[in-house]
């Protein structure tokens, strides 16, 4: 009797243990350090992590700044909020200007006119990866001027709704960055603008690989765009399912190439007044209804 009971004493505590929230075991100790504010800079090289969801009500600049090479944020899921700044901000929800080797994981970013801003001239191999971009009022993310950087695994939810800006992105990218399995969902711009679901520029160098865009949804005369390369040959567009609000609506381009010499392969197009324009293109599935 004596040994039953232990065992089913062990295979209870066996139960306790694996019911416990995964949340339990959560670690910090790969942080170099924590944002417990905002704004924020960080100016020294490390992973520096959220333990907290963090707002703001700034209307221009940055939430947080990244001002160091070799830098990744790390939200543990945690929210950056700039919802407070109105339909008329203009701020940025993470920054980074001439930078190297910059990583943004795991956020939850909302309410600013860019979520995410890294531009040129001389920055370069960065890396979004796992996050999700939410009501941010023109672009979910701008990566340019960056080359071998990545923009992958992303959640990016309606976007647009600036009252001083007219088209709105859910991801722009320029010189040489690969856009690679992610969710865009929902861009809706002011009245007449129009609505891009990837829109790429010098981007020869870099690829489209595996996206999802739905919920494209101009008004006024705007155009719906789902992947719009342009200023830029070889660009790679590849695996993609591209969701258009249907034919009738003027103007939409599901995949449009500069040139033929960027290719569109194994794409599936719905629901676009043009299905494909200019790519060098190869067995993709066209449907303009």
């Amino acid at each position: 009797m004596a040994r039953i009971l232990f065992s089913l004493a062990l295979v209870v505590a066996i139960l306790l243990a694996w019911s416990k929230p995964a949340e339990a075991a959560e670690s910090y100790d790969s942080c170099t350090g924590f944002i417990n504010s905002l704004p924020a800079t960080i100016t020294t090289q490390g992973t520096w992590c959220l333990r907290k969801n963090l707002s703001t009500a700034i209307t221009s600049g940055q939430a947080i700044t990244i001002a160091s090479n070799n830098v990744t944020l790390d939200c543990n899921g945690f929210k950056i909020g700039g919802l407070a700044g109105g339909t008329g901000t203009k701020s940025t929800g993470i920054g980074a200007a001439s930078r190297l080797n910059a990583t943004v994981r795991n956020c939850n970013i909302r309410g600013f006119y860019h979520g995410i801003h890294f531009v040129g001239p001389n920055g370069g191999g960065h890396l979004v990866e796992d996050n999700t971009f939410d009501g941010n009022t023109r672009y979910g993310m701008v990566v340019t001027n960056s080359p071998g950087s990545t923009i992958r695994d992303n959640q990016v939810l309606d976007t647009g709704g600036s009252s001083i800006a007219g088209h709105a992105h859910g991801i722009y990218a320029v010189n040489g960055v690969d856009i690679i399995n992610n969710t865009i969902n929902g861009v809706v711009p002011t009245s007449g603008a129009n609505a891009y679901g990837i829109r790429t520029a010098a981007n020869g160098a870099g690829s489209v690989v595996g996206n999802r865009i739905r919920g494209l949804a101009p008004s006024g005369g705007g155009a719906p765009l789902g992947i719009f390369n342009g200023n830029s040959g070889r660009t790679v567009i590849f695996e993609n399912v591209v969701q258009g609000p249907g034919s009738a609506v003027a103007g939409g381009i599901g995949i449009r190439c500069e040139s033929n010499a960027a290719s569109a392969r194994h794409n599936m197009v719905l629901g676009f007044n043009t299905g494909i324009q200019t790519c060098l293109s190869s067995a993709n599935s066209v449907n303009n209804n």
